[in-house]
């Protein structure tokens, strides 16, 4: 049995954050129901360009494998009744919306308790359920200008600059998924729910860390470094070498030794300019002209077959291509590949999260509202004759267009 079998999230989610925060939970086995409004086409990710078919994107493969559809209006009265159906048998309600809309659509602790008592209530938004922000929508890039990251992101004479991965919307995800986790704990324990009220702009200002601490205790005004320099640790950035970039570091001292004699240079180590952290930092310069005279004479991989058997931290400067190849990437098994009616054979990368032995088999993302039926009449045990009278109701909107069955098993590389 997976680690997350007997837990049921439903899920209103869209787009990145939201979906990635599920997936990892699906991966582990928990079922996660996502209840797509039908007005609006579903999940805005299934339309994200440019890898995209009607209702099917790699985009929105990539964050909801695992999980199951229900095509659902939920503020249609009819659709209301399903939804509460649907919390009675579930352990959480998840969603990923403005701050002020889980209000409005009533899927907050307070409105949910007399449904199920040990309901928790998952709120990733923008700027969180209060504040003078609450309202606003808010999105990972907004995020990364707000708290400061792209004051810290690339070179000092450079414009300001985002982090590559949308790290605000990921980051937030995983925090929406820790706090669902140990709500539905917390909830099992006590027999009451509750709400998590998460939002990225907490999750963006909580991940300055250390730089906020020197702030607030020191008045440290971080900033921009040169070649992505760590803002105390000499040497800890990229290098270029003779024919590409290398990053090495040395976060102890022991790597700063390692590195000189590697180098063949060991008469650094005794150097009073380069003796300790505080003795580099202040000759960062000095220090990184003469490692880039050393690191030019030789190619990027020979640096590393020396680096690597020397045990000092180093790499190259991979691109995706180049990552996704490696043996490391090979040996955990971390790109899965499911068959697709549109795209063929889908490989995406798989969640990092491992828990006990790991899942073998995956599933696609599904389509709008694919599983409708079945969570009707399996899960919450309707017969035929109610789901057609909500068909007629228009509670699931209009069915999406139909695909050849596709196969849903995965495996992984």
């Amino acid at each position: 049995m997976m680690p997350l079998a007997d837990i049921r999230v439903i899920a209103l989610e869209q787009y990145g954050a939201g979906p990635f925060g599920s997936v990892h939970l699906a991966d582990l086995g928990a079922d996660v129901i996502k209840i797509e409004d039908p007005e609006a086409g579903g999940d805005v990710g299934r339309y994200v360009p440019p890898y995209a078919d009607g209702e099917d994107s790699l985009f929105f493969e990539t964050f909801n494998r695992n999980k199951r559809s229900i095509g659902l209006d939920i503020r249609h009265p009819q659709g209301r009744a399903v939804f509460e159906d649907l919390v009675r048998n579930a352990d959480a309600v998840y969603s990923n919306l403005r701050g002020d809309v889980p209000a409005k659509l009533h899927i907050r602790y307070d409105d949910l308790k007399e449904v199920n008592p040990r309901i928790v209530c998952c709120s990733l938004s923008g700027f969180g359920m209060t504040g003078p922000r609450s309202a606003e929508p808010g999105y990972d890039y907004v995020l990364q200008g707000l708290a400061g990251w792209m004051t810290l992101t690339g070179e000092p004479d450079g414009p300001p600059a985002k982090t590559g991965p949308s790290l605000v919307d990921y980051s937030g995800g995983l925090v929406a998924a820790i706090s669902l986790l140990a709500g539905v704990h917390a909830a099992r324990r006590d027999g009451v729910g509750m709400d998590c009220d998460l939002s990225l702009y907490d999750t963006a200002m909580g991940m300055l860390t250390y730089l906020a601490t020197w702030h607030l205790n020191a008045g440290y005004e971080p900033g921009r470094t040169r070649r992505s320099a760590h803002p105390s640790l000499v040497p800890f950035q990229v290098f270029s070498a003779k024919d590409g970039w290398l990053v090495l570091g040395c976060a102890k001292e022991k790597f700063w030794h390692r590195l000189v004699k590697a180098l063949d240079r060991p008469e650094l180590a005794g150097d009073p300019r380069f003796a300790t952290f505080k003795d580099r930092a202040v000759h960062q310069a000095e220090l990184q002209d003469i490692l880039d005279g050393v690191l030019a004479t030789r190619t990027v991989a020979q640096w590393l077959d020396l680096l690597r058997a020397a045990a000092v931290p180093c790499a190259p400067v991979n691109d995706v291509s180049q990552a996704l190849d490696e043996e490391q990437t090979a040996a955990r098994r971390l790109v899965v590949t499911a068959d697709h009616p549109v795209f063929g054979q889908v490989r995406m990368v798989r969640s990092p999260v491992r828990v006990g032995i790991d899942r073998r088999r995956h599933h696609r993302a599904p389509r709008r509202g694919e599983h409708t039926e079945e969570i009707l009449t399996g899960l919450l045990g309707y017969d035929q004759t109610v789901v057609e009278r909500l068909r007629a109701a228009h509670v699931f909107g209009a069915e999406p267009p139909a695909r050849p069955a596709p196969s849903t098993a995965v495996s992984e590389r």
